[in-house]
């Protein structure tokens, strides 16, 4: 019988946008000016789950905190944004590389 244990995640805040994130992995978030390798500490706490009852926050958990570190910048894939009207001749063709930053969690306090 295979027993699984359940692993912690916590739903944090960043920049406006809401992430899943668990310790150990990472998780690209919207460009933060940070440089690579900082610390990262995130307050922004809205669930943390995992061992026994999920703590829900109104709106934070209060005391809950993600440490985190700062392992790139980048830019993601292009992506083609192409508008057109038929029987019109109207076309245009734009590019976009969105920034990210990568984070990798280390430690998720509740």
């Amino acid at each position: 019988m295979l027993l699984l244990t359940p692993v912690m995640y916590a739903i944090v805040e960043i920049a406006g946008k809401q992430y899943k994130v668990s310790e150990g992995r990472y998780v690209d978030v919207d460009q933060l000016n940070l440089e690579d390798g900082a610390a990262l500490n995130i307050d922004q706490v809205l669930l943390v789950a995992g061992e026994g009852a999920p703590k829900i926050g109104q709106p934070t958990v209060s005391g809950a905190s993600v440490k985190a570190t700062v392992l790139k910048s980048g830019q993601d894939k292009k992506i083609i944004v192409y508008k057109m009207k038929r029987k019109k001749g109207y076309r245009r063709k734009q590019g976009h590389r969105q920034e990210f930053t990568r984070i990798k969690v280390d430690k998720i306090t509740a």
